[in-house]
Order: structure tokens, then sequence, then C-alpha cells
């Protein structure tokens, strides 16, 4: 059963101020690398000097997307490297999102591949590491052939089942994600029964964190429907979290529109420069009416989400969106060194942080005295 209203918020007030990332290592070119044994022991070393400047910025979470032909291929593995990756953050004070499912995947072109285990190969100057990227032109749905094949199907839930079951009740994990960007890559109708049914099996196991399901295309006009898919989302999400890259005024428009469902508000995608979705603007934003953040990305490398969508470079360059600075990086808060992309922006992250944590302390100072 979804959460009332009133068990959201308590749930959500008693927490501080959510502020994180997406992520993965930079030594990642994707998330089969993130997860699979091969090269593991070496990315949890960088894993953890990277958490180590996150504790030093001030994020307390992290929103972590798994990837099922790992967990199939290498189940045992990966249910222990899961478990280690979850306890090494917790080690830095970082809580965990775990999204269950993902509908953002390239189209089926020349070139495209079914994700495997081995050594991942990665494109350097395309964001997402590959030439073929989910964020191109899609002519059709793309594939996510776990989902629409009835055998894998079935296979995919039992991961579900078997992850949630294990940790319903693990303080490491802050919130389920059921499905990234559902009907996403033109998948609409395809997706819809699948994320219906992903939700009634977690809502079976009842885990003690709470559900919810990202928007990503949200009108600013209030009187425009949502997509199906997306009301759907809305309307079983426990807290409501959304996706914008949009500028500083479209995301007050968002942020109006959603705030009417009374339940807590997350990001967990943002932080696109070359559009104006920047640090200045957005971060004090958040703090100010305690939207959860998760900007995407960390420290840049080969997953290289420093560079724009290819399809961003594209739409510039026959004339549909010339409103784009290109001389910015698109996501990512760190170097590859460890510096700042801008030292401005970590000053401000830290010093806003710094405010939530104070804030959250004399909170709760004055309901243990009341």
């Amino acid at each position: 059963m979804r959460w009332s209203k009133e068990k959201i918020r308590d749930w959500y007030n008693t927490r501080p101020w959510m502020r994180g990332c997406n992520y993965m290592s930079a030594d990642c070119a994707n998330r089969v690398d993130q997860w699979q044994a091969l090269g593991f022991e070496e990315r949890l070393q960088t894993t953890e000097e990277e958490l180590k400047l996150m504790q030093q910025t001030g994020f307390n979470t992290v929103r972590l997307i798994l990837e099922y032909v790992v967990w199939k291929e290498e189940h045992d593995g990966f249910m222990e490297r899961f478990d280690r990756y979850l306890s090494l953050c917790q080690k830095y004070g970082i809580s965990c999102m775990i999204v269950l499912a993902n509908d953002c995947m390239p189209p089926k072109t020349e070139g495209w591949k079914k994700p495997f285990i081995g050594e991942q190969h990665y494109d350097w100057g395309y964001h997402g590491g590959k030439k073929v990227s989910q964020h191109g032109i899609h002519s059709g749905p793309a594939p996510h052939f776990y989902l629409d094949e009835e055998e894998t199907r079935e296979d995919y839930f039992n991961m579900v089942r078997e992850i949630v079951t294990k940790y319903k009740d693990d303080e490491r994990i802050c919130i389920w994600d059921v499905y990234n960007e559902p009907g996403g890559s033109r998948r609409q109708d395809i997706t819809l029964p699948n994320l219906k049914a992903m939700f009634r099996i977690i809502r079976e196991i009842n885990p003690s964190q709470p559900l919810t399901c990202g928007l990503w295309r949200i009108p600013c006009n209030p009187d425009v429907k949502l997509h199906e898919i997306e009301q759907f989302s809305l309307d079983n999400s426990d807290i409501i979290s959304y996706h914008c890259y949009k500028n500083y005024n479209e995301h007050i428009k968002i942020i109006k529109r959603l705030k009417k469902e009374g339940r807590p508000l997350l990001n967990t995608e943002w932080l696109g420069r070359c559009f104006g979705n920047d640090v200045f603007s957005l971060f004090p934003l958040f703090y100010l009416e305690k939207i959860g953040c998760y900007n995407w990305g960390f420290v840049a490398g080969k997953y290289q989400t420093y560079e724009p969508w290819e399809v961003t470079w594209k739409q510039y360059e026959n004339g549909t969106n010339t409103e784009v600075d290109f001389t910015k990086w698109f996501h990512d808060l760190y170097r590859p060194n460890h510096r700042p992309y801008d030292p401005k922006e970590i000053a401000l992250i830290k010093e806003f942080c710094a405010f939530a944590d104070k804030d959250f302390e004399r909170d709760r100072e004055n309901v243990l005295q009341s």
C-alpha cells in the first residue's frame, strides 16, 4: 500500500536534507564495469577515494542503478559485491537510493550490442562513452530484451524480488527507485505493464524504505496532462521524484506543480550547465525548499558525462537548438585529479550543506525540548 502523506513527511523530516549524486567511479566505462568481478577490487579502491571526497563536499546520499546482466551471469559474486558497496558508502555517511530498472538505453542500430560481462569498450568524446548513445534520436522503441521477452522478464522480476527482500529493512538503503525514466527510448506502451508489475512485486514485499519513480517529462503548464506512464508513477510513489535539466525559471514552475501533491520532493537528476541548469542557481533553491537533490556524475572519467548529449550536438548543427553553451561541462563536479571543475561551485555546495546540517540539529533539539 502507498504510504500516506503523513507517513512519508514524517520519514523525510527525521533525516538530514538529502543531497548527493548519481554515481559510478571515474574508472567505470558503464554499469557493467561498476558491478562485474573483472577489475572490481581496483574500482572499489577508486570508489573509496571518491566517497571520501564526497563526504568532504557535504554529500550524504548516492543514487545507484543496477545491471541485470551482472546479477544473471555472476549472481553470487554480484550479491557479495553489492553488499560491500553498500557498506563502503555507509562508512562515509552516505545512504543509497537503488534503481531497479531503466528505460534510458540506446536504439538498436549498427554497432549496438547486448550488455555483456568482460572488458568494456568506450569511445572518447561522447556522453556515456558511446557513439551510439541512449540520448540519440530514436526511430522506434529501443531494445530492453530483459523485460520484452517472457523468460527474461520473469527472471528480471526475480532479481527485484531477491534484492528488495534481502534489503527490505536495511538502513544502508534509503529509497527504492522502481524504474529510471519509464517510457523513455520510445518504450511508452511497452513499459507500462512492466512498471505496474514492478510496483506490485515490491509492495507485496513491503519494504521499510519508501518507493519512488521519477517523472522526467513534466509540462510546466499545469493544465497540460502528464503522460499516462508518468501519471501512474506520480500516483504510486511514496515520495515524489523528478528529473529536470531546464533553467531556473522552468524549474520553479515544475516545483510549483509537484508541491501540490503534498509529499516531499526529490530531484534525482539535475545539473546541465550547457542549458543553464547550474549549481549557483539550483543548489540554493533545493536547500531553501528542502528538495532532496542528486546531480548526475561526480568525478569526470571514462563515462564522460561532462560531454553534452550527442543529440544536443546534432540539434545545434541542424539549427533546431542553438541556445547551448558548449564552453561548459554538462555534468560532473570534479576533474580526474579530484580538483573541482569550478572551485566556486564546491564552496557554495559546502556552505549550503553546512546550513542544512545546522538546521537539522536545531530542529531535532527543538523536538526533544518540546
